[in-house]
């Protein structure tokens, strides 16, 4: 009997491992989405300024609405799809997981089910259940989309509480049309979520369900600053949606759950915003030429408006390399990717171009 085997730990919990993609100190790491632009020198002197100036009210508790942070929030958003929000529509956390996980401590639970479409996040099921949600899923279409009935009849036959549906979704890189997203708030009795966690890569014209917040009171659509705005370290995510929503999720959140330093660096970098996106066209663009050169080589990628490809497939009968051998060969030449999606797809994150070089050079290595 181990030592963790002897506490009183809740059974659904035994045997579980903790999440997290790999963390390895290798030349190129492509396997965690991030943005691969560090913020430049006057951001990391505003920063620095910012979090000097919080420091030397340390021994307060912050404001544990985050309002100011939150109207900087709901200004960035506005201008997405020119919907005027609000502080009280706008909420914000430690990156964009503990959103996910307030909605289902504040909407889910014991008796209640999430619903999503697979492949999608692989932390969904986890936050389903560290809150005593049920968890189910309906598979997507070969090509990653949701199929509009398909949707309608698991909404029908499971009532969920919570939907939960990225887009674009990780980790296909697919975006869901509005259309569909307005069937499924329709036919939804509970809350829906739009995960746009990777919302700034789209492809130019693609919609926000933002735009849709006026019309669906149970919508939510949440972000980070993780991915676009080069703030993984920061950890701040945030959501969109009416002010009854919001007013849940202040029911079961920890008290002062973001701390001042974190409020700061958030303020400063949505200042930065237009510096701090600069490079996502340049990203976009290297996204298109990945795509299009995975399929030159034989292989299939997933459209992807996001800042990572999903490709494939690959062999899963013995004889030739199977995407974890391939993975594990991109690693021994140093490119670490991500093991992740439907059986036989391995997903790259956009990185520089010389990354991408790299990535190029050993994959064609590694399968010719």
């Amino acid at each position: 009997m181990t030592a963790l085997d002897r506490l009183p730990l809740r059974e659904e919990l035994r045997g579980a491992v903790p999440y997290g993609a790999p963390q390895l100190d290798v030349p190129v790491q492509l396997n965690t989405n991030e943005n691969p632009y560090p913020p430049g020198e006057a951001v990391v002197a505003d920063i620095a300024a910012a979090a000097a100036a919080a420091a030397r009210s340390l021994n307060r508790y912050p404001d544990r609405d985050a309002v100011a942070l939150r109207a900087d929030l709901a200004a960035y958003l506005s201008g997405d799809g020119d919907v005027a929000l609000g502080v009280e529509n706008l909420w914000a956390a430690n990156g964009s997981n503990e959103v996910m996980q307030q909605v289902l401590l504040a909407f889910g639970g014991p008796g209640r089910t999430a619903l999503s479409f697979a492949p999608t996040y692989s932390m969904y099921p986890e936050y389903a259940r560290d809150t005593h949600t049920g968890w189910v899923t309906e598979p997507r279409t070969a090509d990653f989309a949701i199929g509009r009935a398909a949707a309608l009849t698991a909404l029908a036959a499971h009532r969920p509480s919570v939907v939960l549906l990225a887009s674009p979704n990780n980790p296909t890189g697919t975006v869901l049309p509005l259309a569909d997203i307005e069937a499924i708030c329709e036919a939804a009795p509970g809350v829906v979520v739009v995960d746009e966690a990777y919302a700034e890569f789209r492809r130019s014209g693609t919609p926000s369900a933002l735009t849709l917040l006026p019309r669906y009171r149970h919508l939510v659509v949440t972000r980070t600053m993780s991915k676009a705005f080069a703030l993984a370290g920061g950890r701040l995510g945030y959501l969109a949606a009416d002010p009854t929503v919001v007013d849940a999720l202040r029911i079961v959140r920890l008290p002062y759950h973001l701390s001042a330093v974190s409020q700061a660096v958030a303020r400063v970098a949505l200042a930065h915003a237009d510096e701090l996106l600069a490079r996502v066209d340049e990203l976009r663009a290297e996204r298109d030429a990945t795509v299009a050169w995975l399929r030159a080589q034989g292989l299939r990628a997933a459209d992807s408006d996001a800042n990572f490809v999903l490709f494939g497939t690959f062999p899963t009968t013995p004889g030739a390399p199977d995407a974890h051998a391939v993975w594990q060969r991109l690693l021994d030449r140093g490119v670490l990717i991500r093991e992740t999606g439907p059986q036989g797809w391995l997903r790259v994150s956009i990185g520089t171009a010389e990354e991408m070089a790299a990535f190029r050079q050993a994959l064609t290595e590694v399968t010719r």
